[in-house]
């Protein structure tokens, strides 16, 4: 654990910068360039301007969508909460690839929820609502696709056992790392106030397993421990909604607050992100609670109060975004809006723009990269549902 802890040092040094950032971002929008590093006397390099945005639908008549994830051939996979019904679209039309009502439990924020697509193996996860005999859990499953993406086979439980009481705080979130097999799962709190610190609890964490075998990841900061803390990667969550990893490999999360602190964390394995609501489930706490024993990591940004309800994110890549380019793409519910938060290399926020154009579509829950660098969104306004393809022009 000694690499945790010079990390958490570093972290904590960066704390009050991050703060402070977060809160000139209050202003929403970047200031000038920055000039750090020109020559004296030289002038600073102009910086892109954030493009017109150009929004199609690509599917219609959908109910509470809580993902999407682009597969191969043109074809898009797209999963429905309360439906528990996996679709697949290409050129506009629809149609169901699984109806997996009869396996998944559906309650409150609860039922089918997260998936991500591994085109070139064939395979499909889903993090999703289940029944045991010892009542309601979360838990991943894969599947094998065929060829047409026509049907779904060789069903495999990957992790079960993540905690679920009235179907409050389900979360779950996927993510394939870029490099590796290594599956990062976004878990919510279950709203149990102990679960969040507890380290044997899969509630409120990141966890990272073999995406392969199920197993927990050879590195994870717990990794040499018995029981259920060999998948924790960071604790201390209270809702984890999007999970989204950076082109230099860094693991960053995006969670709902409580009354207040909708947070969006840079990732520090073994990390304290500091949400412990006891006794009982008292949200009256800070999101991150520096009162706590050990240290917890500040989040790259907060919302403040009110908060938006943020959900999925994505990285923005490719020049044709302009400015917005190497942004972090977040979602909100509440807000009815997609932010676009600018960090530097250190993880500290320089900026945010807020696109008018992605503020008439009411919730929006998902958002995901293409493979051109368009973004993929989900509306989750509970009828008549959309999912959005947004170009730069």
């Amino acid at each position: 654990m000694r690499s945790v802890t010079i990390v958490h040092r570093h972290l904590r040094a960066m704390s009050l910068s991050v703060s402070l950032c977060t809160l000139a971002a209050g202003l929403l929008l970047a200031g000038p360039p920055s000039t750090a590093g020109t020559a004296p006397g030289a002038a600073p390099a102009a910086r892109a301007e954030a493009p017109s945005l150009r929004i199609r639908t690509v599917a219609r008549g959908l109910e509470h969508p809580w993902d999407v994830q682009q597969a191969s051939g043109g074809r898009i996979v797209v999963s429905e909460r309360d439906r528990a019904r996996l679709s697949v679209v290409r050129a506009g039309k629809r149609r169901t690839l699984a109806d997996l009502s009869s396996r998944v439990w559906v309650s409150g924020e609860t039922g089918l929820m997260s998936v991500v697509v591994d085109a070139d193996r064939g395979q499909v996860w889903a993090c999703h609502g289940a029944r045991t005999r010892n009542g309601p859990e979360v838990r991943v499953t894969r599947w094998r696709v065929d060829k047409g993406w026509r049907s779904l086979s060789r069903r495999r439980t990957m992790i079960s056992g993540l905690p679920a009481t009235s179907g409050r705080h389900g979360g779950c979130r996927l993510l394939l790392e870029q490099q590796g097999p290594g599956l990062v799962i976004g878990t919510g709190d279950a709203a149990v106030g102990t679960n969040p610190r507890d380290l044997d609890s899969l509630g409120g964490k990141v966890l990272r397993i073999n995406r392969r075998t199920g197993a927990p990841m050879s590195d994870n900061p717990f990794a040499g421990a018995a029981g259920d803390r060999r998948y924790v990667y960071t604790y201390g969550h209270r809702n984890v909604q999007g999970l989204a990893q950076r082109a230099d490999g860094s693991l960053w999360s995006v969670e709902h607050g409580s009354s207040r602190d909708d947070e969006v964390n840079l990732l520090v394995p073994g990390g304290d992100y500091g949400w412990h609501p006891v006794p009982g489930y008292d949200e009256s706490v800070p999101m991150t609670d520096q009162s706590l024993p050990g240290e917890q990591q500040e989040a790259a940004w907060s919302s403040g109060s009110p908060t938006i309800a943020t959900s999925g994110a994505a990285w923005v890549r490719g020049r044709q975004w302009g400015s917005l380019d190497g942004s972090l793409a977040v979602a909100a519910l509440k807000g009815s809006e997609v932010r676009f938060l600018r960090f530097d290399g250190r993880g500290t926020l320089v900026g945010m723009t807020r696109p008018a154009a992605l503020q008439r579509f009411g919730r929006l829950r998902s958002v995901t990269s293409a493979r051109n660098g368009d973004l993929l969104l989900t509306t989750d306004n509970g009828a008549r549902d959309r999912v959005l393809r947004v170009s730069p022009r």
